[in-house]
């Protein structure tokens, strides 16, 4: 199974919306809840510091986690509900 999509919902009009879901926001608070094995859906943003990605592309990687590429960190943020950008996100139970 390829790891690695691209998000393009936002492409066709409709924008992602992760707001009525438990979400988490943030790499640190992403990478505990993939090593507690609460994430179900992680999704990370295209422009941001690949020093910031690449740890959470191999943790996702070695628990069988895909990601989503959103297309920038703004587009993540309104996604989650902030009104900041945000590189990382996960949906968690």
């Amino acid at each position: 199974m390829d790891k690695k999509k691209d998000c393009t919902i936002p492409k066709c009009g409709n924008p992602l919306d992760l707001t009525g879901q438990r979400v988490v926001v943030g790499a640190k608070q992403l990478k505990k809840a993939v090593a507690a094995g609460r994430a179900t859906s992680v999704f990370l943003a295209k422009n941001a510091d690949p020093a910031i990605l690449g740890p959470i592309e191999s943790l996702c990687s070695q628990h069988n986690i895909q990601i989503t590429w959103i297309g920038s960190m703004s587009e993540l943020g309104q996604a989650c509900g902030i009104e900041v950008g945000a590189a990382a996100a996960a949906v968690v139970s």
